[in-house]
């Protein structure tokens, strides 16, 4: 199978749409770990979103390809849920890198889970659920912040240097 008959399976600016809203949703939760200078960002972010929505494409690809009979696999040989096994599996990996324990503590556990979010909010976008990685992005958002800024008022024990804990 060559680039153009993917390319008719799933039109090219759908995939750079899929990709975009991806990208997109991924920085928004990027930018909230920016702001509190940890060091997965709004790169890191962006990057592992757009990541996701690429193997899912992939997936959808190939997918498609084996069922409308192109050349590639049997349709038995082709299984998306196979690539979002192993998309879960190699974020759930580079989220352990940004944990580390430091006298003590363990810090970067928020980081690490807005990271492995972020790689569903790919997947999501990638399979074209535009409105399940919206709200997933938006309650996330609300997480990070809202929730983000109640325990640093209500529960500052947990809190003595600021963003000490929160990932």
């Amino acid at each position: 199978m060559n680039g153009n008959e993917t390319s008719e399976l799933l039109p090219t600016l759908e995939m750079l749409t899929r990709l975009g809203v991806a990208a997109l949703l991924a920085g928004v939760l990027g930018i909230e770990r920016e702001v509190r200078e940890k060091p997965a960002g709004l790169r890191t972010h962006m990057l592992v979103g757009l990541g996701a929505a690429c193997f899912s494409l992939a997936a959808f690809s190939l997918t498609r390809a084996a069922s409308v009979g192109l050349p590639i696999a049997s349709p038995i040989e082709v299984d998306p849920t196979r690539i979002v096994q192993g998309i879960v599996g190699g974020i759930g990996f580079l989220g352990a890198g940004a944990i580390i324990r430091h006298q003590g503590d363990v810090q970067g556990l928020t980081t690490a889970g807005s990271i492995w979010l972020v790689g569903a909010v790919g997947v999501s976008a990638g399979a074209g659920s535009y409105v399940l990685a919206t709200m997933t992005t938006v309650l996330a958002v609300v997480i990070l912040v809202v929730l983000g800024w109640l325990e640093r008022k209500f529960l500052p024990q947990q809190h003595t240097e600021p963003e000490k804990g929160d990932g």
